[in-house]
Order: structure tokens, then sequence, then C-alpha cells
């Protein structure tokens, strides 16, 4: 498992990911451009995504879902703050009723992605920021952490393959 080092920090209500992979920065960074990539590895295993949208452009959106084992959905979305290719992208990320609208109900945060060269390939840094102590206690009680161990963890069979010419 690529993944590093996962760091809560309720000072600074952030959760950060860091991960090193054997593979140049930019096919890091191709695997989340491509929509069909992003798939394979943003939903938990048991949980897979499927992106009905993906406009990674600053002011672009994503729209996804992820099916549980049982057939339930759980629906999510990006809006892109900055996108800088193939070194860093933020989004405000939030949940969707089953319409596909903006839950809410339940808190959005925001994810920083930069990705950086090192010797070997090359480290995802990801930093979410939540909006209070409250929600950030509310979705790590949901399973966030192991959400995206179990996630970032099918990322290493993603970046074995040839980035698609499309990406």
């Amino acid at each position: 498992m690529p993944i590093t080092s996962v760091t809560s920090d309720a000072d600074t209500l952030s959760l950060t990911v860091v991960g090193d992979y054997p593979v140049p920065v930019q096919r890091l960074w191709a695997a989340y451009a491509d929509p069909r990539q992003l798939e394979r590895f943003w939903g938990p295993e048991q949980w897979p995504a499927t992106f009905t949208r993906h406009d990674m452009t600053p002011g672009g959106r994503s729209e996804y879902h992820m099916t549980g084992p049982d057939g339930a959905t759980s629906r999510g979305w990006w809006r892109f703050l900055a996108v800088e290719p193939p070194h860093r992208f933020e989004v405000e990320d939030g949940f969707s009723d089953d319409q596909g609208r903006p839950n809410d109900k339940m808190p959005s945060m925001r994810i920083s992605f930069a990705f950086e060269p090192t010797p070997t390939g090359s480290r995802l840094v990801s930093v979410t920021h939540f909006p209070s102590l409250e929600s950030m206690e509310q979705l790590t009680k949901m399973g966030m952490i192991e959400g995206m161990r179990s996630a970032l963890g099918q990322l290493d069979a993603v970046l074995a393959e040839p980035a698609p010419s499309a990406a």
C-alpha cells in the first residue's frame, strides 16, 4: 500500500494523507484527471464510485455516486476551486441527495491534492480541511479515514497500467 501517513489534526481541523508512488507525476495526475481511472479508486473497495460528471477546470464540477454491496448509494460532488496540471488541484467536496443536489444536512469540506516528484516517482499529499470540529468528528465517525485508506489502496493497480492516451 502506497500510503505512507495519515495524520488527523483537531487544532487545524485537517486530515492529511501522504502516499508515495513509483510513477512520474504526470501518470499520477492522469489517474485523477480521467474519470474512468478515478472511479476505480475513489470509493472504498466495497463502495466503488461512478463519476457521471468530471469537469476538472476552475469552477467545474464532478458528480459521483458510490454503490455499496447491498445496492445502497451515497452521492457526492466536487466543485473545482483551483486546477494547476499536473501539480495540484483543490475542490470543495460535499454530499448530495438522491436527486444530485447538495445535501445541506451534511458538512462539506475543502480538499487540496498536491503532486510532487520524488527520487523514486511521485508523492501525493491530500489535505482535507473541515469547517468545524463537529464536522470533522462526524465524518471520522462515519469511517472517512478507513474509507480513504481503502480507496487509495486501490490506486496502485490503476497506476500499474499505462495511462489511456485521452487522459
